[in-house]
């Protein structure tokens, strides 16, 4: 039997969650890609060495290093390593356009750059002080070029392998996650060590225990996403868990994997257990699970169904990226019977309040629908770089969702109160898309709204009116949008207009278009 870590045990920083296991459990397994493995040992060492070598260039407490990577285990080595430094992690989605890289190198300051594109790497050169080229291209013989790096190089340049004990704790914070903005530009969510294994600590407290040190968790998400990150990878290292990792989802691929590696836990989303579930192979690739949680966006009564016939009792949970990020599970006391179309309950240390529109609190008796607050140690610190929107006086966050809290404490969500489009568990608000293509020459007025979709939860369609004398073709719309937004955030249906509906004070009727689009 592996060795267990009880709920008392102490974290104090993020790179703990290697350390410990690495110094008591050094041989087993941590981590495996499909490409390579590491075990607790090799995993731990890697961490200080890393750690080492961003000393060693000259980085500093506090200093932003962006990981532009994907699900791999050297994601892994360098996330902990740079934490273990005294570093602030930026993940960063692989798929992010240039226009899109830059912001954040920007705005976020960042010293560091690690990516596995060479034409990101080529790019940055100019914004960001180092930048480490990794992955395929340099695997394939592809040498960094024009200041920039290989990974293989710049570890190379540390004199020193040992752990440097450097670890952010408390209140410091230790990753910046950037979600669209309502402005129609990215802003930086600051996560502290405090909020995400305050997180962890609330996931290990359900009873029963969802994961334990014996499970074998297969991770199919991205690691820049902190569902994938916090919620899944994290979650899995914190009990002691052996995490196998696919950066790239395909179901036949996974369910193969599931069956060859034994899998006994898999964390989500929802459009991956719609393609295993009508995949042949799903039955078999499902044998050795006993746990499966999705998240990032609400799952039908039918395909938990689907699952509840082949004896998987398939979970869902909520959560926000400010909220490090689960909020609630409809496992906690379903009794191996979880309520499709429920988000379940808080985690422990998590508290919920409804508000009417004034404010006032919606008494827990009433049943009614609510602005959903909710308030805990998981919360993070506000937007960077100044804390701005973060939690209130009291400590409670506006959510954004409007909710209704059942007799029983589950939480059923019913609306969003802002404009954001969840795309397979990725934020996208429409001012952003609107903003983008807005810009494109022959338009005179877009609004973008969200429809339902079945592999993603939900879809981007935007409605365009042309110029008077132009001629838009969607085509080129979305081609030239493309440019400026990651493929996650393009419209996938389009709809030239002669005029939208507006209120007397010139506001879109969006309830209209959303109407119109889902007909």
């Amino acid at each position: 039997m592996p060795p267990t870590r009880s709920q008392d045990t102490a974290f104090t920083g993020l790179s703990d969650l290697v350390r410990l296991i690495g110094g008591i459990d050094p041989q087993r397994v941590a981590v495996s890609d499909g490409r390579s493995q590491a075990t607790w040992g090799e995993l731990d060492a890697a961490t200080s060495r890393c750690a080492q070598a961003m000393l060693a260039a000259g980085l500093s407490a506090g200093d932003r290093v962006v990981l532009q990577l994907g699900a791999r285990v050297e994601f892994l080595q360098l996330y902990f390593g740079a934490l273990r430094a005294g570093l602030v992690v930026v993940p960063v989605n692989p798929g992010y356009t240039s226009v899109e890289m830059n912001y954040v190198l920007a705005d976020s300051g960042a010293r560091l750059l690690v990516t596995e594109s060479p034409e990101a790497a080529s790019a940055a050169t100019s914004a960001v002080e180092l930048v480490i080229l990794t992955g395929r291209a340099t695997e394939a013989g592809n040498g960094a070029a024009g200041g920039v790096r290989t990974l293989e190089a710049f570890l190379a340049a540390a004199e020193r392998d040992d752990d440097p004990r450097s670890d952010r704790s408390g209140e410091s914070i230790a990753i910046v996650l950037y979600t669209s903005g309502t402005s129609g530009y990215p802003k930086g969510a600051m996560l502290s060590v405090r909020a995400l294994l305050g997180n962890l600590a609330q996931i290990a407290e359900v009873e029963p225990q969802l994961i334990t040190a014996s499970d074998v968790v297969l991770v199919p998400l991205p690691l820049f996403h902190i569902y994938g990150l916090n919620a899944a990878l994290c979650a899995a290292l914190h009990v002691g868990a052996t995490v196998v990792l696919a950066e790239r989802f395909d179901a036949a691929a996974t369910l193969a994997t599931m069956r060859a590696e034994r899998i006994s836990a898999v964390v989500g989303a929802p459009g991956m257990f719609v393609q295993w579930a009508a995949h042949p192979n799903f039955a078999e690739g499902f044998e050795s699970v006993r746990f499966a949680l999705s998240g990032a966006a609400p799952l039908s009564p039918t395909l938990v169904q689907l699952y509840a016939d082949i004896g998987i009792a398939l979970y869902e949970g909520y959560g926000l990226t400010e909220t490090a990020p689960v909020l609630a599970l409809n496992a906690i006391d379903a009794g191996g019977a979880p309520r499709a179309g429920s988000v379940g309950k808080p985690l422990p240390g998590v508290e919920l309040q409804l508000r009417n529109s004034d404010g006032s609190v919606i008494d827990a008796e009433d049943e009614d629908p609510g602005q959903l607050f909710v308030r805990g140690a998981n919360l993070f610190s506000g937007y960077w770089p100044d804390g701005r929107g973060g939690p209130d006086e009291e400590g409670w966050f506006a959510t954004g969702d409007i909710a209704i809290i059942e007799s029983s404490g589950a939480l059923l969500l019913v609306g969003r109160t802002s404009d954001l489009i969840i795309v397979n568990g990725f934020n996208v608000y429409s001012a952003e898309v609107e903003r983008v293509l807005g810009q494109v020459a022959g338009v005179a007025e877009v609004a973008v709204v969200g429809i339902p979709d079945e592999q993603t939860g939900e879809a981007v369609a935007a409605f365009v009116v042309p110029a008077r004398g132009e001629t838009l073709e969607v085509e080129e719309l979305v081609a030239k949008s493309a440019k400026s937004l990651a493929r996650y955030k393009l419209p996938t249906r389009v709809r030239i207009v002669d005029t939208l509906p507006h209120t007397v004070t010139g506001k879109v009727q969006k309830w209209r278009l959303l109407k119109d689009a889902t007909h």
